[in-house]
């Protein structure tokens, strides 16, 4: 029963009738293969809204929208180019309290 024509009535109303494309959903073990930060940092940033939000596939697996993260992972790449991206200032090592450089 793959055809459509041949499922019941009931079931062809419950089916979407966008012709809008599937998109893919990719879970936290490829995620992490795409995007090298930490879990903590990623739902951090979701609730900054700086990440895309994530999404439950079930009450236990959660999802991203791979679309959606691809064109995080682009404006990151081009804000860095433009010097845009926040970094974090260079340590002092002259207060590290092991082996500190005296100048």
């Amino acid at each position: 029963m793959t055809d459509v024509a041949e499922m019941p009535a009931q079931v062809r109303k419950q089916m979407p009738t966008s012709s809008a494309p599937l998109r893919q959903a990719i879970t936290r073990p490829q995620l992490r293969k795409l995007v090298p930060l930490g879990d903590t940092t990623i739902w951090e940033m979701e609730q900054r809204n700086e990440f895309p939000r994530r999404f439950f596939l079930t009450s236990r697996c959660v999802a991203w929208d791979f679309q959606e993260v691809q064109d995080w992972l682009a404006a990151r790449m081009h804000a860095a180019e433009e010097g845009r991206v926040k970094r974090a200032p260079t340590p002092d090592v002259g207060r590290r309290r092991t082996r500190p450089v005296r100048r």
